[in-house]
């Protein structure tokens, strides 16, 4: 159904789009395929990417390549062409309006700063340059502390201009002491999660092929650089490499990648003695000439250049001490530097003893975080001091080149000087201290999971932490949009302290972690690390041997089992739960598990129970005084009376949730209590329907959850056919499966295929909606949704009545046998 104001499609993007097809019709990359159609690689670069419309010569001949007929492209090259005058600029000129909810975001840029000290490598960052206009990625090995980092950002920020739709960067930590290189799952969730790709698109079943072949598209049409830090080896980064499009990537590694056949290497050394010297001098801020501490003491200089080892890592940590020490001569800086054990650890020290005693605290503690980077409030739980001492501690660290920034907020430490650190904790810190750190820390994450989650009202959440002590401070989460973001920034964080907590045996982290992860996870993350994280979570659950962690343990590991289409194992697993349930005697859980057993129990095909066990879980949260849990049990008993044919009792329920107050209007229970209104309505009031659909229709976009806006077009396409309108009640459903056809979790058509196949049938379409049921009757079978199975035999049956009665006999009897109470 076409919707009023709907955007159309840009005709350049289109047509962009159009021949990136054709690009990978033919499976060469830019180079290649630009000789083979007789185009420069530049040329075509800008044709794929819409910057410009290419000559009709030029859509022929890329055609002819991939021997595709050229005439259907022509009205569209016609209109990308020729494009809609832009309209008379006034004389009165206007502030732009601000974004609309829900506009898409600037383009991500998560390159580290630029250092402003950067010195030498003319030649190495030439041949980087000249290495990603070749063949779009380049490996830039070297040993630690040479400058690989350095040099890689350096070049990706020369690039930016060229790659305008995003500037990525991830550090694989390939070489970081006390945690594994980042695995492929994560590293290309991260890279999904960057380019604001929802859960909805990304696999979650299917192993790193599908998930690699993902990020390969999204890249596709984008003009991105990517900077892949600390590298492992060949096999870690190969699948993180761009394909068909002009995307480029930048790689570091302490390893020569051998392996990548097809990415030529730049490979660093030490700097040059001038170089260092200059890097020295620049670095610690030395005027230069005779006046200068450096020239006024060449061998102490040359010495200071000896022991830090000719790397740029070593050489701006001995400089510095001398910008932030004016007092001190360059001899001075030799015997602080000979003092140490290594020019590495030489450097490290002599920074270190810089700090005060609860800098110095600090810094040795950093070595025990287990994510990758982190805040202030981090910083601050793990020294147990208040967040304006955390804040001013870490000035002083980055004042002294011991932490990096490489975002507004956001800290980490250099490979290197996170081995230092934590040598340092380990020689110095007694290990109760060491293990009150840790758990300070891991206390941190998960009062602020519970934090963010309570300002996500997507489910029926809002309990408080039980673990450890309240942190210092926690970050304020004024919406839910601060705190997808929050969640977003934190992602690796968070599943660095999972792990690190099952490490530990702190078994009431392993537990609650998840179940406050899991409302951002099911958006951003699909089903199947749900259930990796909650089988885990229940195995500490028992360790516990805590009847109310046990009941929601089995409920959480049931709840994923469902949302991942396996309802045996869901209902075996809230079976468990409503034994420990009673014993834990707690309403909440209660209330929950009772909500989602209703779930189970519909789609199993009953009736009754799921009725009941949908008001009675509306009880027991308002016993638990949780109004949005109540609203959202009575906004799924309307939909069930509806699905019952009880319209008028559907539209009374459904209209008492819409009247229940709350800031969000995107809250589940509105979205629920809006279709059920709708498709309840349809036949007595039309209009009143769609204007239900379509808010619903709108929230879900806004909301930018993809299930939810095929269920409500889906729902569209049910109501329409309701009122006759069966043309559009099938542009209804098609773009509803349109929607489907991009989610990788094939288990939540079986919600959309009956009410698709039935339109069918109405409009005059028996083959299309025989084919539709057959496949429903299928799926069905599979999950184990007898609901939907007794639906799909009722749909075959009426189109079989007219031609051959007894087999619609027979579906028919199938499918009350499905349905056990109805």
């Amino acid at each position: 159904m076409a919707h009023p104001g709907a955007k159309q499609a840009d005709p350049h993007d289109e047509l962009a789009a159009r021949l990136r097809l054709l690009q990978e019709l033919s499976g060469l990359g830019v180079r290649a395929l630009a000789r083979d159609a007789g185009l420069s690689s530049s040329s075509l670069s800008r044709y794929l990417s819409g910057q410009t419309v290419p000559p009709w010569p030029a859509v022929i001949a890329l055609c002819r390549l991939v021997q595709r007929d050229p005439r259907p492209l022509r009205p569209l090259w016609e209109r990308a062409s020729n494009p809609l005058p832009a309209p008379p600029r006034t004389s009165r000129q206007v502030q732009p309006p601000s974004p609309p909810a829900g506009a898409p975001r600037p383009p991500r840029n998560d390159l580290p700063r630029d250092v402003p000290d950067f010195t030498g490598r003319e030649a190495q960052l030439a041949a980087v340059l000249a290495a990603v206009d070749s063949d779009r990625a380049v490996a830039v090995d070297g040993m630690a502390g040479v400058g690989k980092t350095c040099l890689a950002v350096h070049a990706a920020h020369r690039l930016a201009a060229d790659y305008p739709d995003a500037q990525l960067y991830l550090d694989l930590h390939g070489f970081t002491e006390g945690r594994r290189p980042l695995d492929h799952d994560r590293a290309l969730r991260t890279l999904l999660a960057a380019l604001d790709v929802p859960s909805e698109k990304v696999p979650q079943d299917g192993g790193v092929e599908q998930l690699s072949a993902c990020w390969r598209a999204e890249l596709a049409g984008r003009r991105a650089v990517l900077v892949l830090d600390n590298a492992a080896d060949a096999d870690q980064v190969r699948p993180l490499l761009p394909g068909a499009g002009p995307s480029v990537a930048l790689i570091t590694s302490r390893n020569r990648l051998l392996g990548l056949d097809d990415v030529p290497p730049v490979s660093l050394d030490v700097l040059t003695e001038q170089e260092s010297a200059r890097l020295l001098s620049r670095a610690s801020g030395d005027p230069g000439g005779p006046e200068g501490r450096l020239a006024r003491d060449p061998e102490a200089t040359a010495e200071v250049l000896r022991l830090c080892g000719r790397l740029p890592l070593a050489l701006r940590l001995a400089a510095a001490r001398l910008r932030h020490r004016p007092g001190w001569t360059v001899g001075i800086l030799v015997e602080r530097m000979a003092e140490g054990a290594s020019e590495f650890d030489t450097a490290f020290d002599m920074s270190v003893r810089q700090l005060d005693r609860a800098g110095r605290r600090l810094f040795r503690l950093l070595g025990l975080l287990p994510g990758a980077t982190f805040d202030e409030y981090v910083a601050a739980a793990l020294a147990d001091v208040p967040l304006r001492s955390a804040r001013a501690m870490l000035e002083d660290l980055l004042d002294a080149h011991l932490v990096q920034q490489p975002a507004a907020g956001r800290y980490r430490l250099h490979d290197l000087v996170h081995q230092h650190a934590r040598r340092s904790t380990l020689e110095q810190d007694p290990p109760a201290d060491r293990d009150r750190a840790l758990r300070r820390v891991l206390d941190y994450y998960v009062h602020a999971a519970a934090a963010a989650d309570t300002a996500m009202p997507f489910l029926s959440a809002g309990r408080a932490s039980s673990v450890g002590q309240p942190p210092p401070a926690l970050p304020r989460f004024t919406d839910k949009i601060a705190a997808l973001i929050w969640f977003g920034t934190e992602y690796t964080n968070l599943l660095a302290a999972f792990e690190a907590a099952d490490a530990a045996g702190a078994d009431t982290h392993v537990c609650e972690l998840p179940r406050f992860m899991r409302a951002y996870f099911a958006r951003r993350c699909g089903t199947t690390m749900l259930n990796s994280l909650f089988e885990r979570s229940l195995a500490a659950a028992q360790r516990l041997d805590d009847p109310l962690q046990l009941a929601e343990a089995h409920s959480d590991l049931g709840f994923a089992r469902y949302n991942a289409g396996r309802l045996t194992e869901a209902d075996t697993a809230y079976a468990t739960a409503a034994e420990l349930v009673t014993r834990a005697g707690d309403t909440l859980t209660e209330a929950e598990l009772t909500m989602r057993r209703g779930y189970l129990k519909w789609d199993q095909g009953h009736v009754e129970e799921p009725l009941e066990l949908f008001r009675l879980a509306g009880k027991l949260y308002a016993d638990a005084d949780r109004p949005m849990g109540t609203a959202h049990a009575t906004a799924y008993e309307a939909w069930a009376m509806l699905q019952l044919g009880h319209r008028q009792e559907a539209a009374r329920l459904a209209r008492t949730v819409l009247d229940a107050p709350h800031a969000d209007p995107a809250w589940p229970p509105t979205l629920t209590a809006r279709i059920t209104l709708g498709v309840a309505v349809a036949h007595e009031d039309p209009d009143e329907a769609v204007q239900h659909l379509d808010q619903a229709l709108a929230l879900a976009r806004e909301d930018g959850h993809k299930h939810n806006e095929a269920w409500c077009l889906n729902c569209l396409g049910v109501a329409l056919r309701q009122m006759g309108r069966h043309e559009e009640a099938l542009a209804a459903h098609r773009q509803a499966f349109a929607l489907l056809d991009e989610l990788f979790e094939e288990h939540w058509k079986i919600h959309f295929l009956n009410g698709y196949g039935e339109t069918c049938r109405l409009a005059g379409l028996p083959d299309q909606a025989l084919h539709l049921h057959r496949e429903a009757l299928r799926l069905a079978r599979h999950l184990g949704n007898r609901h939907e199975e007794a639906l799909a035999h009722e749909g075959i049956a009426a189109l079989l009545d007219g031609t051959d009665p007894a087999a619609a006999a027979d579906h028919r009897a199938a499918g009350r046998a499905a349905l056990p109470d109805r």
